[in-house]
């Protein structure tokens, strides 16, 4: 999809301007509604006219920051034109002052994404200013961010009038040795990138307008043509045109001071603008607080302070300090307080100029709910004029409801499950956004579905399983995270990946996309099968088979037979040979979708023998029965193996058994959905307890696992927004595309509740009562769809638009 860019004036405010100027107009987003632009098919699988430039002085691969500008006459405004542009790490494009374009979008060299953008708004008859700012992290590179090992830029023009603009040895370039990157060491693990220390003494302010001199600016260096994925013999990167919207930029005003050390409380500060001033030779510190964790861009207005330094340190929480505890600063407590805590976190470092109206912000954006300010000032006193932030996120708009006046707090759970959402999605689904960024195929299958339910935006779920495909490695299976700059394998991350793709062709349909991913779902199971032994057990799969973070699962992997038999990676196994047996048999091959069927049939045929414990009326994890886990009991479930009565008294033993390994807030989205195929789905909204116990520790996102917790903000607790509307409500799809809608209801203690779910052809709506002798159910279906509503162990037909249904029990 090519992007075309909804762009608000800038607002000047009389500044220079340090690094980008991001819109202090609410509800601003990059291209949120962007239309099509065709693409000049001469650039596709071609060389350009345009090449990938560097600045003349700078590094080939090292840490580094570089200005490119271009400056061009034209006769009169045009109508339109046209660019496509990209960077190698990173870019902001700018057209006379205003920010334009910010990418490229995370992927790999061999699926680099260019940007597409009609700059005519932007131009004017006469003089204009094309400026850029790229930057390459180097050695520092977060492990999200992959790099052809060369900075580089390009900037195409989509047609012959439009080429005045291409990138070559008529752009001019700039070594911005202002910047360092900064580290922090925050006793984790932590990859998503350096801060950003900026000397102000040594900063080209005002580099993007019109009036700036450029004359002491040198040529650019021209590195290579560039050129579109698929062109003859070309060595660089293969250019794509990119997938997915701009992110979404919203000002983003911070509420409270909570703390101020060295000085007195500022009257009106963080709120509002005005003139902020620390005295010279002071040593202040400011915590403020957003209320709730976020993802932005973060802004600071100053004057003055030549000589003083001011560094901005970012938090998801704060730490209990326990001197007696070896885990020291790993505790959080309740989110909500601050005293006698340690803030820690990664920090930025600004060192003024002693200029006026100078704005700081961020290369990268960053997560905080708690920004710490610690400025030092000299002989010169500093005027702090404000902070603010920029949120940016993936530009997702929820369309599903959901109202219950009998449980009000759900709509708490609903909102902090999709703050958390919205916070793990930028340029990919993101596990964490503070700690790592990366997309975990894992983590994604949960975060899509979050999103099939509850927007009507499916770009990022198809860039996410494109990337799952481009990942694959030679031996046959995806990595467990991509895009990366690291390698990692969790195989039982490429079985999520597969059933990712069969959520996605169950709920939206899109056979020719799903088609295309079938090669990769036969090469992830060709991996699995070469284990596979005459008795149909796996023996050890390589890697790190990652499950769960539980007690009882070492580094988050199950217990395995010193053969390495284990059978939660048979069901795995099985899991992904059934799902990818159905869209053989309806869009690829048939025959292999029978030879899945036949293998899966084969692991079954003696999983009971090899794995059953009469006894503990359980699935053991090895044919030792030396270990039970709730996770090998749902698979047990979620693969058919068992079901019916027998199912659901599997179901209450688990329950019930608080010494087997328990699912944690990851594993109970496969938990929930095994209820519900167990007969026991009624039982969903007694579940709750680990999102109501966040709830009251302060958490404003959901926490990668129970406490201590290292990151505060993991979108697989936010199943909630997926079950309400499955579990709950009981809708789900029964049939490729959605076009068969099955609806079973699962109430709990509910009396009234109703909602809607988005459908590829409209929406699914419906309104249930339930009292001593009736169940009233009002039902909307799209057209061109097919229902059974399922209640109590009776079903009835659906059909398209509006019907009620009166049930007496």
């Amino acid at each position: 999809m090519s992007i075309s860019l909804r762009i608000n004036k800038l607002r000047t405010l009389g500044m220079a301007k340090l690094i980008i100027f991001f819109y202090l107009i609410l509800g601003v987003c990059l291209s949120s509604s962007s239309q099509e632009i065709a693409i000049n098919a001469n650039l596709s699988g071609q060389r350009w006219p345009a090449s990938w430039i560097k600045a003349s002085d700078g590094s080939v691969n090292g840490y580094g920051v570089y200005h490119f500008r271009k400056v061009f006459d034209l006769t009169s405004k045009p109508s339109k034109f046209v660019v496509h542009v990209s960077a190698d790490n990173r870019y902001k494009l700018y057209v006379n002052e205003e920010l334009v374009s910010l990418g490229p979008a995370r992927a790999d060299i061999y699926n680099w994404p260019f940007e597409t953008v009609d700059i005519a708004p932007y131009l004017k008859k006469g003089k204009n200013v094309l400026a850029a700012v790229v930057w390459n992290y180097g050695a520092h590179l977060p492990v999200a961010q992959m790099s052809f090992y060369k900075t580089g830029f390009i900037l195409q023009g989509d047609s012959e009038p439009e080429q005045i603009a291409n990138t070559n040895t008529t752009w001019k370039s700039f070594v911005n040795s202002s910047y360092q990157p900064t580290t922090t060491d925050l006793q984790t693990y932590y990859v998503a990138g350096p801060g950003d220390q900026v000397n102000g003494e040594l900063y080209p302010w005002k580099w993007e307008t019109g009036d700036y001199d450029d004359s002491l600016w040198k040529e650019a260096v021209a590195i290579m043509v560039g050129a579109g994925k698929g062109a003859y013999d070309y060595p660089g990167w293969q250019l794509v045109p990119r997938q997915i919207p701009q992110m979404e930029l919203t000002n983003l005003r911070i509420p409270a001071l909570r703390k101020a050390e060295g000085i007195n409380k500022w009257s009106g500060f963080p709120q509002k603008k005005g003139n902020y001033t620390v005295p010279a030779g002071s040593k202040i510190s400011l915590l403020i607080d957003q209320t709730y964790l976020t993802t932005a861009y973060f802004n600071a207005e100053f004057s003055k302070g030549k000589g003083a330094k001011i560094k901005i340190k970012y938090a998801e929480s704060l730490f209990e300090d326990r001197k007696d505890d070896k885990e020291r600063f790993q505790h959080k407590g309740n989110r909500n307080e601050v005293e006698g805590k340690v803030f820690l976190g990664y920090y930025d470092e600004i060192l003024p100029d002693g200029g006026t109206n100078r704005l700081f912000t961020s290369l990268w954006w960053r997560t905080y709910r708690y920004v710490l300010l610690e400025i030092e000032t000299s002989q010169e006193p500093l005027i702090l004029h404000d902070v603010y932030g920029e949120f940016t996120a993936y530009p997702f708009e929820q369309v599903s409801r959901f109202e219950s006046r009998q449980q009000p707090e759900l709509q708490d759970i609903l909102s902090t499950g999709w703050r958390t959402a919205r916070l793990c999605a930028h340029e990919t689904y993101e596990d964490c956004p503070y700690y790592e960024q990366l997309q975990y195929f894992g983590d994604t299958r949960i975060q899509a579905m979050i999103s099939l339910y509850n927007t009507r935006d499916d770009r990022l779920i198809k860039n996410a399983i494109d990337n799952g495909r481009q990942s694959i490695i030679s031996d046959g299976i995806t990595m467990s995270r991509y895009p990366t700059s690291l390698h990692q394998f969790i195989p039982s991350f490429s079985i999520w990946w597969i059933a990712t793709v069969h959520d996605y062709w169950m709920y939206r349909g899109d056979d020719q996309f799903i088609s295309r991913q079938l090669s990769a779902t036969r090469s992830i199971l060709n991996f699995y099968e070469q284990y596979l032994g005459e008795d149909g057990s796996l023996s050890k799969i390589p890697y790190w088979f990652f499950t769960d973070w539980t007690a009882g699962f070492e580094s988050g992997m199950p217990p395995r037979a010193a053969d390495g038999k284990s059978a939660i990676q048979d069901l795995h196994f099985l899991y992904g040979l059934q799902l990818a047996a159905e869209m053989e048999k309806e869009l690829g091959e048939p025959a292999l979708g029978a030879r899945y069927e036949a293998l899966a049939a084969r692991i079954a045929l003696n999983f009971k023998d090899k794995y059953w414990n009469e006894k503990r009326n359980l699935f053991a994890d090895t044919p030792l029965s030396d270990s039970f886990s709730q996770h090998t009991n749902i698979l047990a479930i979620l693969t058919g193996l068992i079901d019916g009565e027998k199912a659901r008294s599997v179901l209450k033993t688990l329950l019930a058994d608080e010494s087997i390994t328990q699912a944690s807030i990851y594993f109970r989205y496969y938990l929930h959905m095994a209820l519900v195929k167990g007969g026991l789905g009624n039982n969903y909204l007694e579940m709750m307890d680990l999102w109501h116990t966040q709830l009251s520790l302060g958490l404003t996102t959901w926490a990668e696992q129970p406490e201590p917790s290292r990151s505060d903000c993991h979108a697989w607790g936010s199943s909630p927004n997926i079950e309400v509307f499955r579990t709950v409500l009981g809708i789900k799809s029964d049939a490729p595309g959605f076009k068969k809608i099955r609806i079973q209801p699962h109430l709990g203690n509910l009396r009234e509740v109703k909602g809607s779910i988005p459908h590829p052809l409209g929406d699914v709506v419906v309104n249930y009562q339930v009292n001593d002798t009736d169940f009233l159910a009002v039902i909307d279906l799209p057209m061109k769809t097919t229902g059974i509503l399922q209640w109590r162990g009776k079903e009835f037909i659906l059909k398209p638009g509006l019907q009620q249904i009166k049930i007496t029990h």
